[in-house]
């Protein structure tokens, strides 16, 4: 496989993610957070999942996350900081349970149960990477996306051009909604994280949790010829749950595999699993959003 290409100065040079989603202790067992973009809108939910996990673990000891499972209540304010609440469920011999509840202005938006423990040798397989292009031979994803949005408002040309704290790269996983065809409910697209992590395998853990979010429900709609800018399509993540198997470098790239088995009652099911680029699955996850069409 090709080497990973150095990190573009402007990027390497931004605010890191690890920076972005660093907490304040305000107690024990509390902690605040903020979020990057401050507009008026909605928070993206990787990043209350990511400081949801980053709070858990900041009262565990030693121990690493192996699962979580979370809830989306409301949608979460940018402009608002989002207070992490911790209980400490567990402290077992083998295994630590935490739930954290995400608070904004006295209301949950959110909730996070997580288990922890040591590791261990054991029984170990895992289901071989699908085949599909290598992050090398694909385009960056926000050159595919300026180029798609060249006729578009200066503003939105301006938002798209900012440094992304995650780089993606697919031959379709998000430009499937350019012909408005439908096409089969699965995608592949590779990513990493585009500033330093350091040294700290949590940090690794919490930006994979972070970027785990997306493109999931997008492949739920791929099947209907919809995206998140039809008139009169509603969509919201309403829970995600992750598994942890291996530990791994998120600087490097990694293959997200998605594909969604069901759809219905306004609901779709996306299913995902992330490979290192040396074919180790690392993560398992799934997603239930919501998907309808609004009754004009």
């Amino acid at each position: 496989m090709s080497e990973t290409p150095p990190l573009p100065d402007e990027v390497a040079q931004d605010e890191t993610l690890t920076e972005t989603l660093q907490l304040e202790r305000i107690e024990e067992n509390l902690f605040r957070g903020t979020s990057p973009d401050n507009r008026p809108g909605r928070i993206f939910g990787g990043q209350v999942i990511a400081q949801s996990l980053l709070a858990a673990y900041e009262t565990v000891e030693d121990r690493v996350c192996h699962s979580m499972h979370c809830y989306f209540i409301r949608p979460g304010d940018p402009t608002t900081p989002i207070v992490f609440e911790v209980d400490r469920s567990r402290d077992g011999g083998s295994f630590t349970t935490r739930r954290v509840i995400a608070v904004q202005r006295g209301k949950q938006i959110f909730n996070l149960a997580a288990s922890f423990k040591d590791p261990e040798e054991g029984f170990s397989h895992q289901s071989k990477m699908p085949p599909g292009p290598h992050w090398s031979e694909l385009p960056d994803q926000m050159t595919v996306m300026r180029d798609a949005m060249k006729d578009a408002p200066e503003e939105m040309k301006r938002w798209m051009s900012r440094p992304q704290p995650i780089e993606m790269r697919s031959s379709d996983a998000r430009t499937y909604w350019r012909d408005g065809q439908p096409k089969e409910p699965v995608s592949q697209n590779w990513f990493r994280c585009a500033t330093p992590i350091g040294d700290d395998p949590h940090m690794h853990q919490v930006i994979l949790a972070y970027a785990s979010d997306m493109n999931l429900l997008s492949t739920a709609m791929r099947p209907y010829g919809v995206h998140w800018q039809t008139p009169g399509f509603q969509s919201a993540s309403l829970d995600h749950a992750m598994w942890f198997h291996r530990p791994t470098d998120f600087t490097q790239w990694h293959l997200y595999v998605h594909d969604s088995p069901s759809a219905s009652d306004g609901r779709g099911l996306i299913r995902g699993e992330i490979y290192a680029d040396d074919g180790t699955l690392v993560a398992s996850v799934a997603q239930e959003g919501l998907m309808r069409m609004r009754k004009t």
